[in-house]
């Protein structure tokens, strides 16, 4: 079979000098073929090859909305905010006043830290109707100081789209890190009086109460969904997750019977988690089996290695191997940069508390992926934490098949998320694992001493340990001494936690490196 033009544009991909001469010499008679490779390096996740092409024909044609748009795009998946929000600006002090390029460097902005609220407004303004735009303006009125305003712009948008689940969660995390318990759900409320038959949105406001552990409330919430939507799978599924989270065992096992049709990720951790709690270590690790080779295995993986431990299975080794997937080693930065990180980070914890969903314990946690900012030193910092990075990535063992760790591969370092947590006198993160990343990281910017913080193991970072409410009898494989500069490398499937410490300050940043593409 002869391909098509289109896949002949399409293979060239796989060869770099083919690439290089296409972009060397882009024919704007030929301008639809090009936005076709264009498109198909970014659906194969190969942003970088596709830049130099889109620069090129940006040069030839600078107002051409989806020539700009696509070269955002590309540098925005390749985590080059800088640049992307100069090629959006570009466009837009040139007269090109397109929804998608405003909408672009408003957003890009935003994940800069830099102001955007007037941007997002201007965006809102071509296209009232765009409701992630809309989301995304008012996190960032929130963001810049505003959250009065953001709540106001999220309310009336909801009154009358009362089945925005979007608003409704931004809503409710405005408040609830604002520091309102008690009616932080309140918009969902109001939303199933306006549409009792709408089932989304009562599994959303449910949803928004079980993150925060008020069993009671959420019995309440299902219970007035039951009644008027009957005993549906979804029903069936949050009343399981209530009886498995909030300690009634009686009631899962009868409930377990009755979702035995019923599938989901939700309701797969439901079963394991209980299986693990009643102590049936074989029958958590065989529902957990045939789940790893899912596309959820990462939520998967850290409970395996929990039941092969508890059964004595040599498997638990193999897969977590701390002595070697545990790695630590100091970052590039003086001590001067290392003051300059403190003082920024501080001024970006604006929260009164973390999100609901955040394992922190006594401290908050920042928005956003911290380390895409614009600030100067974040950025010194990124390229000097990659590089500690990057050196314990080749210290680790070799590739191996199988492994759902070492068998990556290991050149590209994209990150999936970064975040600072600053925990005060008492704080800690409960053990937890990150099952969106490869390989997770801290980075220590100020750390209480022993004499401050307490004797060993207060504030360190725990490893191995698994989370107290399965009540498992498993003690951890290590825990490390936070120190300032230190950087600690670990896989991101591994259950860890931070322990608590007396008194200070305990400032540092963590990150997520994606699973590297084969």
């Amino acid at each position: 079979m002869i391909p098509q033009p289109d896949q002949q544009l399409a293979d060239a991909l796989a060869s770099e000098a083919q690439f290089v001469r296409i972009t060397a010499e882009p024919s704007l008679q030929d301008r639809a073929r090009s936005v076709a490779l264009v498109r198909r390096a970014l659906g194969a996740g190969q942003g970088g090859k596709a830049i130099p092409l889109l620069a090129a024909l940006n040069c030839k044609l600078p107002v051409d909305a989806e020539i700009v748009t696509l070269h955002g795009v590309a540098l925005r998946l390749e985590q080059r905010l800088v640049e992307a929000a100069a090629v959006f600006a570009a466009a837009r002090a040139g007269g090109l006043g397109d929804p998608a390029v405003l909408q672009g460097l408003a957003q890009t902005r935003y994940e800069l830290g830099l102001p955007a609220t007037t941007l997002f407004a201007e965006a809102q303004r071509v296209n009232p109707g765009n409701f992630e735009l809309l989301r995304n303006h008012a996190a960032v009125m929130a963001s810049e100081g505003d959250r009065t305003g953001a709540i106001h712009l999220l309310l009336a948008t909801l009154r009358t789209n009362p089945g925005w689940l979007d608003g409704h969660k931004v809503l409710a995390a405005l408040r609830w890190t604002g520091g309102d318990r008690q009616g932080f759900t309140t918009s969902y409320a109001d939303a199933v009086r306006a549409e009792p038959g709408n089932p989304a949105v009562w599994l959303a406001w449910f949803g928004a109460v079980a993150q925060t552990q008020d069993w009671e409330q959420a019995r309440a919430i299902i219970a007035e969904a039951e009644a008027h939507l009957g005993a549906t799978a979804a029903i069936l599924s949050a009343e399981l997750f209530i009886a498995c989270e909030g300690d009634d065992p009686a009631r899962a096992d009868a409930l377990l019977a009755k979702t035995a049709h019923i599938s989901g990720d939700t309701i797969n951790l439901c079963r394991i988690r209980h299986a693990l709690r009643q102590n049936r270590f074989e029958a958590a690790r065989d529902l957990i089996l045939p789940l790893l080779d899912g596309a959820s295995a990462g939520l998967f993986w850290p409970y395996v290695s929990l039941a092969w431990r508890l059964l004595g299975d040599a498997r638990a080794q193999w897969l977590d191997r701390p002595e070697t997937t545990i790695q630590s080693r100091a970052i590039g930065l003086d001590s001067a940069e290392m003051a300059e990180l403190v003082d920024v980070l501080r001024a970006l914890h604006t929260m009164e508390q973390p999100y609901a969903e955040q394992t922190v314990r006594g401290g908050t946690q920042t928005d956003r992926s911290i380390m895409l900012r614009h600030e100067p030193i974040l950025q010194r910092a990124r390229a000097a934490w990659l590089e500690a990075i990057r050196a314990n990535i080749d210290e680790l063992p070799v590739p191996e098949q199988g492994h759902p760790f070492l068998r990556e591969a290991r050149s590209q370092l994209l990150l999936g998320g970064s975040w600072s947590v600053r925990l005060r006198a008492g704080g800690h993160n409960v053990p937890h694992t990150h099952p969106m990343g490869w390989m997770s990281s801290s980075l220590y910017i100020a750390i209480p001493n022993e004499a401050v913080r307490g004797p060993a193991p207060a504030g360190h970072i725990s490893f191995g340990m698994p989370p107290p409410e399965l009540g498992l009898n498993l003690a951890t494989y290590c825990s490390i001494v936070p120190e300032p500069g230190l950087v600690v490398t670990f896989p991101s499937m591994m259950w860890h936690a931070v322990e608590p410490f007396v008194e200070g300050e305990r400032l540092m940043i963590a990150l997520d490196i994606r699973p590297p593409q084969f």
